[in-house]
């Protein structure tokens, strides 16, 4: 049960007749096989295959960009908690100092206890100075860290030099911002 169509179109083929190229139907689809046959290797190898090696280059750089970025953070974290260490053995240092400096205050005589006492709360507030001295130079470090950071991850990310100091600033401003 062919249809009228396909039955003329097989018709020359049926009837003896030979192969024309120039067929409105079969010389179309002749032509459109033998183009695409010869036209495939080129268009994959032209066209298809830099596509997928730059797409295949731009994954690669984006899994580099992150494990920077993991290890940044992970070198920002160990300097983080190596200064809060720090600024706990500070504390306690100064917590030391201020216990000795009543022990010795208590040991005088009454006519010196006023004077111990003086020298204990300058003690004290001057390790209370020192301890927010270091606080601030270690919270600096730590800022002035996280911006040469947050550059560098930025310059790799991007693949042009970030730097500059309205570029710097930016990144401090920010920083100051988001701890508010």
């Amino acid at each position: 049960m062919l249809s009228s169509a396909v039955l003329a179109t097989l018709a020359p083929f049926a009837e003896g007749g030979s192969f024309d190229p120039l067929h409105p139907v079969w010389g179309v689809t002749f032509w459109t096989l033998v183009i695409f046959v010869v036209s495939a290797p080129l268009m994959w190898k032209n066209v298809y295959k830099p596509i997928t090696e730059a797409l295949a280059a731009r994954d690669r750089r984006a899994e580099d960009a992150i494990r920077i970025a993991e290890e940044s953070k992970i070198a920002a974290e160990r300097a983080r908690a190596e200064t809060e260490s720090a600024l706990a053995q500070a504390r306690n240092e100064a917590a030391a100092q201020v216990r000795d400096a009543k022990e010795r205050a208590e040991a005088q005589a009454q006519a010196l206890l006023d004077k111990a006492k003086q020298e204990a709360e300058a003690s004290r507030q001057k390790a209370v100075a020192d301890i927010e001295a270091e606080r601030r130079r270690a919270v600096a470090e730590i800022r002035d860290l996280s911006v040469d950071l947050s550059m560098q991850a930025a310059s790799k990310l991007l693949k042009r030099e970030v730097g500059g100091e309205d570029q710097r600033r930016f990144v401090k401003d920010f920083l100051d911002n988001s701890r508010n």
